[in-house]
């Protein structure tokens, strides 16, 4: 298992995301909240979860959950949790119900959800094993928990190492498929549904091969983020989307795509 230590006391503390402006810069917004940026983790999302009261760890402006209202208004009962702060407001101010006290410390009472959703939350996690228990903890018998993290043997991480700009001070854990797995049978109450690889983005491996691992300032990653949001949505560039897909296809086949995704079920009778 890769992990960082020593871990700088503001990301054990969560004070480093309250007061990051990186979540709510324009760059950012416009790219969490256009309709192609979840589209592959919504489409797994309605594979297994059709319905039901939903609670996304970590929903930082709310976008997924947003995308999950505004698509399937009817299907959801949706709320975010995350660390007080701009982002967690900003989801707020949506209409998104909103828990602003640390997961592992809120009390939810006799509350079940069917589905939890932690989606790059993970690899931020000093203790991830101990928000994969409470997890199991408040699902509902046969509810789901959706995971993704980075694929710490991904084609990227293979090619670029430490110069990777996704190899940064916040990320804590860096998880391969063998780790991820090791990792969640630790919980026995969740049975293992799918494991799949899934993301690729060739403008973050040309931008960071020739740097020397400095890393990307937070204003940079959002430019990033909006330009290749707004190739994905040009349909002057059908052609090229579909190479891209393709090679997006093989990576996921063979386990290099950028970021790993795990499907768990909770097992167990009624709500318990």
């Amino acid at each position: 298992m890769l992990y960082a230590n020593p871990v700088a006391a503001e990301f054990v503390s969560g004070e480093f995301y309250g007061k990051s402006s990186y979540h709510l810069s324009p760059n950012k917004l416009q790219s969490d909240f256009a309709p192609v940026r979840f589209e592959r983790e919504l489409k797994l999302f309605r594979q297994f979860c059709m319905g039901g009261n939903v609670l996304d760890v970590g929903c930082s402006s709310g976008a997924f959950l947003h995308q999950l209202k505004m698509k399937f208004d009817r299907a959801y009962e949706i709320t975010g949790l995350d660390v007080p702060g701009a982002a967690l407001e900003y989801a707020r101010e949506l209409g998104i119900s909103v828990i602003a006290t640390p997961f592992l410390e809120h009390d939810f009472g006799q509350q079940r959800f069917d589905a939890i959703s932690f989606w790059a939350v993970l690899e931020h996690l000093p203790e991830p094993r101990r928000f994969l228990k409470k997890a199991a903890d408040i699902l509902r018998a046969g509810g789901f928990c959706f995971l993704l993290v980075p694929n710490a043997r991904s084609l990227a991480m293979r090619l670029l190492g430490p110069r990777y700009r996704y190899v940064m001070p916040e990320h804590l854990n860096y998880f391969t498929r063998e780790t991820l797995l090791r990792f969640v049978q630790s919980e026995a109450r969740f049975q293992i549904r799918e494991l799949r690889t899934m993301h690729f983005n060739p403008l973050v491996i040309w931008q960071d091969w020739g740097s020397r691992g400095n890393l990307v300032p937070e204003e940079e990653r959002a430019r990033l983020l909006k330009r290749t949001t707004a190739l994905k949505q040009n349909p002057l560039l059908v052609p090229v989307k579909a190479v891209y897909q393709t090679t997006e296809w093989f990576l996921s086949t063979v386990g290099l795509a950028d970021n790993l995704v795990l499907v768990l079920q909770r097992q167990g009778i009624g709500n318990e």
